[in-house]
């Protein structure tokens, strides 16, 4: 209903702008996770373990300086969203989401939890894949599991991997329905 009340602006512009730009972030999250891979492979140094000595404002965490820092933050912004909404979007935790002035106290603190566990993981998730190497003044770097060479590996090629076929399936189903409706065929 809400896309049917739109007006041509938001259903010409505004939508497809939003969806190039949902895919432009998926696809650089993808290729900052591959380019992390091979920094794992090539070099030991690009594992995501705590930073020693690096005082805040003398050393530059992007290699692109401050552009690369602020795309940083929107990635991680991006990561914090998709995971919100997957989460919420999962068929265990679909009874979890607010109604509007219907939800139960517990209900609510559920919410509560999801989101405080879904936020205390946002650092450590985004440090494991190469996002960014700050560390948040959590010290989130120290995890004995971070220097495992195989552990991260495999969650960036897990991510990397899943993410990608999302992403071809979304787009290749949206094109084949498109054509379906273009052809006229049912």
């Amino acid at each position: 209903e809400l896309r049917h009340q739109a007006s041509p602006w938001q259903r010409n512009l505004g939508y497809p702008l939003a969806m190039l730009g949902l895919l432009a972030l998926t696809g650089i999250s993808v290729l900052i996770v591959c380019f992390h891979v091979l920094e794992l492979l090539l070099d030991d140094a690009a594992m995501p373990r705590g930073i020693q000595d690096a005082s805040l404002g003398q050393v530059s965490f992007s290699i692109f300086g401050s552009f690369g820092a602020a795309l940083q933050v929107v990635l991680i912004f991006y990561l914090m969203v998709s995971s919100v909404v997957g989460f919420y979007s999962s068929p265990l935790f679909t009874r979890l989401l607010p109604e509007r002035q219907d939800t139960p106290l517990t209900k609510i603190i559920g919410n509560c939890v999801s989101l405080l566990v879904l936020s205390s993981a946002l650092p450590v998730f985004s440090r494991t894949l190469g996002i960014t190497r700050f560390d948040l003044l959590g010290d989130f770097g120290r995890f004995n599991w971070l220097g495992n060479f195989y552990i991260v590996f495999l969650y960036n090629m897990g991510f990397a991997g899943l993410t990608t076929l999302c992403l071809v399936k979304r787009v290749s189903w949206a094109v084949q329905a498109e054509l379906i409706r273009a052809f006229g065929e049912d």
